[in-house]
């Protein structure tokens, strides 16, 4: 275990934390190596950060793994990225699987994901489902827009149904039709290499969510970074748009 934790709050860490894991193609082309040798980089970084998660305890962890925008790359990195993601579920899900971690998969399951890699993630999930440790959820083929239309589209499709019963289009209806609506909002999402932006990630759970960027390249992250933005976090004050007691402004 890190020697680092000391001065985190046990009683104040996040209960989800999401990561925008970015900067591979940069740290691969400083090294002068191809992209997806950035990639491969990336798994050990992700690896020692889901560990360190665990060692705090935490009870949710979202990973940003694949958007529906990165389709849009070159072919040969998709078809990597693909095989990449496949031999990272068969590596790493009994590893997690005794570390007591459920694994689960945000995003849609549609044609454009290779069917060998749709089974792995059937296989990780079901192998998983009823562990009681942190859960790690990796989105994968995920669009925060997309998401919220797709919610959209089930809550009009119930409607046509005869099935709301009553019920109303409120924020609270659109939340009970996301992907996985039982996934409490992220306090805390980290995103690496420099760049301020989300980039589609949880767009309707980020609401009130603290933002913290690192400069640091993906494949050079690791569990103290991950630490470093939860002392960051419990330094903040979370208003959710009210005004703290002793705030006179």
């Amino acid at each position: 275990m890190s020697t680092y934790l000391h001065d985190l709050d046990r009683g104040g860490l996040p209960r989800h934390v999401g990561i925008v894991m970015d900067g591979n193609g940069r740290w691969a082309r400083q090294r002068g190596l191809p992209r997806t040798e950035g990639h491969a980089a990336g798994e050990a970084a992700m690896w020692d950060t889901v560990v360190g998660a665990d060692a705090l305890d935490l009870e949710w962890l979202t990973m940003f793994a694949f958007s529906t925008e990165n389709w849009n790359r070159p072919k040969a990195e998709v078809r990597y990225l693909m095989g990449f993601n496949r031999g990272l579920l068969r590596r790493r899900r009994d590893e997690l699987h005794r570390m007591n971690v459920r694994v689960r998969w945000l995003g849609r399951r549609d044609w454009r994901v290779p069917r060998l890699v749709l089974r792995e993630m059937e296989i990780s999930e079901e192998l998983t489902k009823d562990n009681t440790g942190m859960t790690l959820t990796i989105a994968f083929n995920y669009g925060g827009r997309i998401e919220v239309a797709d919610a959209v589209k089930q809550l009009i499709a119930d409607h046509d149904a005869g099935l709301l019963k009553g019920e109303k289009i409120t924020p609270e209806s659109i939340s009970r039709r996301l992907y996985h609506p039982d996934m409490p909002d992220p306090d805390l999402i980290i995103r690496t290499s420099g760049e301020e932006r989300i980039s589609n990630f949880l767009l309707w759970q980020a609401a009130y969510s603290e933002l913290y960027f690192t400069p640091v390249y993906w494949p050079d992250f690791d569990r103290e970074h991950l630490y470093e933005a939860i002392r960051d976090y419990q330094k903040r004050s979370r208003r959710f748009g009210a005004i703290a007691e002793n705030d006179s402004d």
